[in-house]
């Protein structure tokens, strides 16, 4: 417990002290550029100017004004997109965690990802959406489309490109896949004790409270983040980190397995695990270049940095494995392709081929210390590694995007980039998600504990979740 009240106590201060900080900035920043405005517009205008300016005016009449226009090749690719993603969850997710658990809680897995992700794309279109991306404050968006309200099938959605639209239907539905497998990631947290309700409650609370704000605040109209200039092309702080700490804390909070350390809790079917994490691997594509909205050649940059960053990954965990642990394994290899496709998620946008091949094989070593090494001395019962991987593989990720999008090292920056300065921005997001997740998944499970509680019985979890929660057996012997 001291360990979370200490975790908590960071988080606190840089999930609400770091917004305090931010607008002190903007007060101080404020004088001054309103004493610019008055500057400029008191100063005499030069001569050059004076005689540009209805050379100026008489060619913005000509110009035809931008007419937005929806192109079916992008219709189609955000379409498919969603699929891919929804694909990502069901199965893919479900059934790479269900591998990894024990035979007699292999249902409750499924179950769980599947309950939690429809559960969460309901309250997406109720008033999820309204929330993450309408104008509002800087932290959270309003609820001027409560319950979808004012879209048809005739509404627009904005992309990258101004005179390019899509359906508005399209693009929620996208969205609505991101927001129902962050939660459903959480629970590989605390597979195997959990009370189903309890997982659904939690979900509840930490997606209104934590997962809207922050992808308002980075991905929203008007959004802090956003307008500070973090780089997250498609979740490395929205989806990994932010579900990463969730499940840490849940870990703690929930407590270890009973026999933890003591007796064998193998994958019962890494057969299944390497299944799901193949189709984690396909189906992230429409995750990542999905994202970039349009059928493009930024979808084309970032669909090869999915493959080849994942590809590098692989490589890497295998290579730490047989050199630390003397075999390299099969569950080393699925885990280190989900640790290359987390890493390269904030970057695909935006770095070049060979920065992704750098920051997938990073991803691999780093993440094989975060399930190994780091856990160890975290000391928690994370079952499924969602913090090793998610969180660890999501940090690096951020960070190392704002590397890798230079324009001298293959990124898609512009010419005055700055690696220090994006580094700090990148590093200034990861630490209000770290904080935003942390303070509101405390907050959720206590409440969850206070009404349902957390965890079941003793002789529940020793018979198993599958029987005991559901009445099911995943396997007749």
């Amino acid at each position: 417990m001291k360990r979370i009240f200490a975790m908590l106590a960071l988080a606190g201060a840089v999930a609400f002290g770091a917004p305090a900080w931010a607008e002190e900035k903007a007060a101080e920043a404020a004088p001054v550029a309103a004493a610019a405005v008055v500057d400029a517009a008191a100063a005499p205008a030069a001569p050059a100017a004076m005689e540009a300016a209805p050379a100026a005016e008489a060619a913005a009449a000509e110009a035809p004004a931008v007419e937005a226009t929806v192109n079916k090749g992008d219709v189609s690719w955000i379409m498919t997109s969603t699929l891919l993603v929804l694909f990502m969850a069901l199965p893919g997710l479900a059934l790479f965690y269900g591998g990894l658990v024990r035979s007699k809680n292999m249902l409750s897995v499924l179950m769980q990802v599947m309950v939690v992700f429809s559960l969460i794309s309901v309250l997406w279109v109720a008033y999820g959406y309204s929330l993450a991306f309408t104008e509002g404050s800087p932290y959270i968006g309003s609820l001027s489309k409560l319950f979808l309200s004012g879209v048809t099938k005739d509404t627009l959605a904005d992309t990258f490109t101004p005179e390019s639209k899509l359906p508005e239907y399209a693009f929620i539905a996208f969205q609505c896949t991101f927001a129902g497998i962050t939660c459903a990631l959480i629970v590989g947290s605390f597979a195997e004790r959990m009370k189903f309700s309890a997982v659904l409650l939690f979900s509840v609370i930490w997606f209104t409270l934590c997962y809207l704000p922050i992808a308002h605040m980075v991905w929203g109209p008007g959004g802090m983040l956003l307008g500070d200039g973090a780089l997250d092309f498609a979740g490395g702080t929205v989806v990994h980190i932010n579900a990463g700490v969730a499940g840490l804390v849940g870990a703690y909070m929930v407590g270890k397995r009973i026999g933890y350390g003591r007796e064998s809790m193998a994958p019962h079917s890494l057969t299944l695990t390497m299944v799901g994490a193949s189709m984690l691997w396909v189906g992230w594509f429409g995750f990542n270049a999905g994202s970039n909205l349009e059928a493009t050649s930024g979808a084309a940059l970032a669909f090869i940095n999915t493959l080849i960053a994942t590809a590098a990954a692989v490589l890497a965990w295998t290579i730490g494995e047989a050199v630390f642990k003397g075999k390299p394994s099969m569950l080393g290899a699925a885990s280190g392709a989900v640790a290359g496709l987390v890493a390269i998620t904030p970057a695909c946008g935006t770095v070049g081929p060979m920065g992704a091949i750098v920051i997938g094989f990073l991803a691999g070593l780093v993440c094989l210390w975060g399930v190994s090494g780091l856990k160890k001395l975290l000391g928690a019962d994370d079952s499924l590694d969602v913090f090793g991987v998610h969180g660890v593989g999501g940090i690096l990720g951020a960070i190392l995007t704002g590397v890798f999008s230079a324009p001298s090292l293959g990124g898609t920056g512009a010419e005055d980039f700055s690696i220090a300065h994006q580094v700090w921005v990148q590093t200034y997001s990861v630490l209000i998600t770290i904080g935003w997740s942390a303070v509101v998944a405390f907050i959720a499970y206590k409440i969850a504990d206070i009404v349902i509680g957390l965890r079941v019985p003793e002789d529940e979890e020793r018979e198993g979740l599958d029987l005991t929660a559901h009445g099911e057996t995943a396997y007749h012997h």
